[in-house]
């Protein structure tokens, strides 16, 4: 048997043993849309919950358009064009619209990044502002949120007349579902504010989980924050197995993106009545598994279905490295064992950027043994992170069949956190 994993550009094959029943759960599928573009100038045109784009705006705004960074394969070339389209036929000059690149605590981005994302066109054409979340003088507060978060945003964004989110909607590992408010929070918000929103606390709690909206206090908070920047339209898309565009939610921010995220949760999230010895996942390929940070997705999905003290196998390419910035690999690396990472996070006053995904992958680490198979770290970079290293996955299997015998229950997730599994009795 012969599974492909999603990995990097070209995807992994992977050979199984025939005479085992291996259990493959994937998204339903779904066809593309036939005309992508059409699609969404369709969604901007027949909106959810408010009146059409073209007919909010108008030439004197200053318009802000929100855009997803590098991590995110969002269909920005598809989608920004058409928003851009209905723009012009609201008579918005060119000088009056900015794109910003909600990058949220992530590096910034490439101008050749930039342009792969969006086309060189555009790049050259339209202003574009990138968040940098550790700026001293880039945010200005927006409110407080009932939490006691101060909710700190790009300034540039804020003194925007008209504003408008964009993204694409998949179950998300602490956020219920990507896309919506994040856009604005973590995506164009301060450290200071997102740190706040992800700290231990929140992580914590066993709420703020994969396709939980309601009562998720992570997710409530994110979309408190974003009502405090008071957007006037969204639009987000969302994709199937090849990153093509299958539907557009367009209109009211909140409405529209909840429609979306009941889409996409008949179509990503698939039960299963068993746990399994060993999960094999990867993190959807490109650009979702460019590094470690982002490859905790891929772990998270895979534990949702592994027994306790069973076997993760994630498939991660990381040529973007731990990644270099940022403190997450500061932090798995300082810590001796996931207990005292745990210990340090939740110490009163701690505050690090990007300790909820150390968080997160400290907490994988105690349920299950997780494997790293990758070609761009080092056996000894996977060992300071808590993981152990993986050169074959074919044979890492041949060694679980030989400890368990055939009774072995396997699981395989070749599109990785595109498809949350949930186990139901």
């Amino acid at each position: 048997m012969v599974v492909h994993l999603a990995y990097g550009k070209e995807g992994l094959p992977l050979t199984l043993p025939d005479d085992l029943p291996v259990r493959i759960i994937e998204p339903s599928y779904v066809s593309a849309a036939k005309d992508p573009h059409g699609t969404i100038i369709g969604s901007l045109r027949n909106p959810i919950g408010t009146k059409p784009l073209r007919e909010l705006v108008g030439a004197t705004d200053s318009v802000g358009i929100v855009f997803s960074d590098i991590t995110r394969p969002t269909p920005n070339h598809i989608l920004i064009p058409a928003i851009l389209q209905e723009l012009e036929r609201s008579g918005v000059p060119t000088h009056r619209i900015t794109l910003f690149n909600s990058t949220g605590t992530h590096r910034l981005n490439t101008r050749e990044e930039l342009e792969s994302m969006l086309g060189a066109d555009i790049v050259r054409t339209y202003r574009i502002v990138q968040n940098d979340a550790r700026a001293v003088d880039q945010h200005e507060g927006v409110g407080t949120t009932r939490r006691g978060t101060i909710v700190k945003i790009h300034r540039e964004f804020l003194h925007c007349s008209f504003k408008i989110l964009t993204g694409f909607i998949e179950p998300h590992f602490f956020a219920g579902f990507s896309g919506g408010g994040k856009a604005v929070m973590p995506g164009l918000a301060h450290l200071d504010t997102v740190m706040r929103n992800h700290d231990a606390r929140n992580i914590d709690s066993p709420a703020a989980n994969w396709g939980i909206l309601e009562g998720n206090p992570l997710r409530e908070e994110i979309d408190e924050a974003a009502s405090l920047v008071k957007p006037n339209f969204l639009v987000n898309v969302t994709l199937n197995k090849e990153k093509h565009i299958t539907a557009s939610f367009a209109g009211d921010w909140i409405h529209a993106y909840r429609k979306g995220t009941e889409f996409v949760r008949s179509t990503s999230m698939v039960r299963t009545d068993t746990l399994y010895d060993l999960v094999i996942t990867s993190n959807a390929g490109y650009p979702l598994d460019l590094n470690l940070y982002q490859a905790v997705k891929g772990m998270s999905a895979a534990a949702k279905i592994t027994k306790p003290g069973g076997t993760i196998v994630v498939a991660a390419e990381c040529w973007d490295g731990v990644p270099e910035h940022g403190s997450f690999g500061r932090l798995l690396q300082e810590a001796k064992d996931p207990d005292a990472l745990l210990t340090r996070i939740r110490s009163e006053g701690f505050r690090m950027d990007d300790q909820w995904q150390a968080h997160i992958l400290a907490l994988l680490v105690k349920k299950a043994r997780i494997y790293l198979y990758t070609t761009h770290l080092s056996k000894e970079t996977v060992r300071k992170c808590h993981l152990e290293y993986c050169p074959s996955i074919e044979k890492l299997v041949e060694e679980k069949i030989r400890e368990l015998g055939p009774a072995i229950k396997i699981c395989v997730l070749p599109e990785g956190p595109l498809t949350i599994p949930y186990y139901e009795p």
